[in-house]
């Protein structure tokens, strides 16, 4: 019988838990396990991860062969690195030295990845104070037009005031043309009264 170290699932929908186990391989993913070794949480932040060293071990002493995602289970708790040490034949004290070595090196490895979460969000800040900045400005220009609302009266009203002031411009070019219109005919008849005494002396 074939032994693999892999996932079973548990939990509500949309809120996955995992048992890490030991189980047949010819049985189904949550189908019966021989062991249960562990268990994995996705939701929390940073993930929970829980192994029994001892077992895990054992388990793979005796051939178990982990899944790809138990592996990498297996190596984030350093699991992976001692059983690499022992199984080359390493002592027990060569093994813990290596394993603190390890522990150096992820803690170092977390401040620098700190650090550069830390930076990027000192990089966002301006931006993000910017935008915040622009909609503020947006947002008060549209509260000021806001403010002073015009009602469909009053623009009625104003409707009615352009088309009164038109009449009433309308109305005072007309005489205007009136006037000139007649000056003509006035002269016309002053021109004749002119020529006629003319007429008379030549008589």
């Amino acid at each position: 019988m074939a032994v693999k170290l892999r996932l079973a699932r548990m939990g509500k929908k949309k809120q996955p838990f995992y048992r890490i186990v030991a189980a047949d391989s010819r049985s189904r993913r949550n189908g019966k396990y021989i062991e249960k070794i562990g268990y994995y949480n996705p939701i929390t932040n940073p993930a929970e991860i829980v192994i029994d060293e001892q077992r895990a071990f054992y388990w793979l002493k005796n051939g178990a062969i982990p899944t790809e995602t138990v592996k990498s289970l297996f190596s984030k708790k350093g699991i992976l690195l001692k059983w690499h040490h022992t199984k080359h034949g390493h002592d027990e004290a060569k093994v813990e030295e290596e394993y603190k070595k390890w522990e150096l090196l992820q803690l170092e490895r977390k401040k620098r990845e700190e650090a550069l979460a830390a930076q990027a969000q000192r990089e966002h800040e301006p931006k993000a104070n910017a935008k915040e900045s622009i909609a503020e400005a947006k947002d008060e220009a549209l509260s000021d037009v806001e403010k002073e609302p015009v009602s469909e009266t009053e623009q009625d009203s104003l409707v009615q005031k352009k088309e009164n002031a038109a009449e009433s411009q309308s109305e005072s070019e007309a005489p205007d043309q009136q006037v000139k219109e007649t000056q003509p005919e006035e002269q016309t008849s002053e021109t004749q009264q002119t020529e006629e005494p003319d007429k008379t002396e030549d008589k």
